[in-house]
């Protein structure tokens, strides 16, 4: 079985669309899945907050979220439009977005790479039959090197300015909707943001200091609990490991531990870019747990940092574990049902396995 995954969407309709471009994203995500739980597992046990802190071990979050998995992402996707040309020129290109935005490039990545490989692929389809003998290893290192540069100098300029513009408009909305009291709507925004990478983003510059200023007052906080909710992450991958493709149901078990125990939610972010419906389970569940943190006044002492619920019991105030406990539960069960059902609970698994073992990318074929 390859690792390449890209099912075949038949029709033209919205819904068509919609699962071809999901099949792409999972194209470009699931090759890499490996590196992500490798980083989930560095982070959840080295961090100075994490299992065994090691400053030196710890030195290596920051460069595999920022530079290792995006530049990844994008050779993948360089590599599906036009093959190992495509993938190259694809990692080149990301290094421009990577380098553009301070926030982790991921979604950067999904459009850079396979964008500088249409490119090289339009230049390739119109000099493929006009280059003289014994110049084509000159032109073809030259075109992909020019190519991939050049947009390589377009990431930096235009999309890494525009990544960072987003997740200023994402912090303000989580914040007007909290200044006007409507604590479960922001689900409709944080957990969309949350899985574009922007969730340290809101949770430190929005939520985090909202939060400390309640505690000042009323001695806790729900704000703390609006983003870090291990509960709805945990729901997703249950339904992926019970009802997901086969391909991936191996790989969620050690993506619970990382995320519910170790608290590193971007573990199950490529869960939902891999099937972007996958997001209406996450708004559900997020919203569900801060209903239910609403209904029996939970809140927290401190931002739990990272998000596991070790991090949550320890920061909850005597007494109030029960409502602490409850919204995680409530928000994990509501994600599973959600996410289960937008999953077809494994009713399209026959007609996606024959996918992923014969799927290969164009050049292959």
């Amino acid at each position: 079985m390859t690792t390449d995954y890209t099912p075949p969407v038949e029709g033209t309709g919205v819904k068509a669309t919609i699962q071809r471009f999901g099949g792409y994203l999972a194209g470009m995500i699931m090759p890499n899945i490996a590196a992500f739980i490798a980083w989930g597992l560095i982070t959840a046990l080295f961090i100075p907050s994490g299992w065994i802190p090691n400053e030196m071990f710890a030195a290596l979050v920051d460069p595999m979220i920022k530079v290792l998995l995006p530049v990844l992402i994008g050779y993948t996707g360089g590599r599906m439009v036009h093959g190992q040309r495509g993938a190259v020129v694809g990692a080149v290109a990301t290094m421009g977005v990577v380098v553009g935005a301070e926030v982790p490039m991921f979604l950067g990545a999904m459009i850079i790479g396979p964008l500088a490989a249409y490119l090289l692929k339009l230049f390739d389809d119109a000099v493929k039959d006009r280059i003289k003998a014994g110049f084509e290893m000159l032109v073809d290192n030259f075109s992909a090197g020019i190519i991939g540069g050049a947009v390589a100098l377009l990431g930096v300029w235009g999309i890494g300015p525009i990544i960072e513009k987003v997740t200023e408009v994402a912090g303000d909305a989580a914040n007007w909707l909290i200044s006007n009291n409507v604590l479960p709507l922001a689900s409709v925004v944080i957990e969309p943001a949350k899985v574009l990478f922007l969730n340290n983003a809101i949770n430190h510059g929005v939520l985090t200091p909202l939060g400390a200023a309640d505690v000042t007052e009323t001695g806790k906080s729900i704000l703390f609990m609006l983003e870090s909710n291990p509960g709805p992450g945990l729901g997703l991958l249950l339904a992926f490991f019970f009802f997901g493709p086969r391909a991936l149901r191996p790989s969620a078990p050690a993506a619970i531990i990382i995320q519910f125990f170790g608290g590193i939610h971007e573990i199950y972010f490529p869960y939902v870019l891999m099937k972007p419906r996958l997001i209406l389970a996450m708004i559900a569940g997020g919203a569900s747990g801060i209903l239910v943190f609403i209904a029996t006044g939970a809140g927290l002492l401190a931002s739990p940092a990272p998000g596991s619920i070790f991090a949550y019991l320890a920061v909850t105030p005597p007494g109030g574990y029960f409502g602490v406990l409850a919204g995680i539960v409530v928000a994990t069960g509501v994600t599973f049902v959600v996410a289960s059902a937008l999953l077809g609970f494994g009713r399209g698994e026959k007609e996606e396995t024959p996918a992923e073992e014969t799927s290969t990318t164009p050049q292959e074929a």
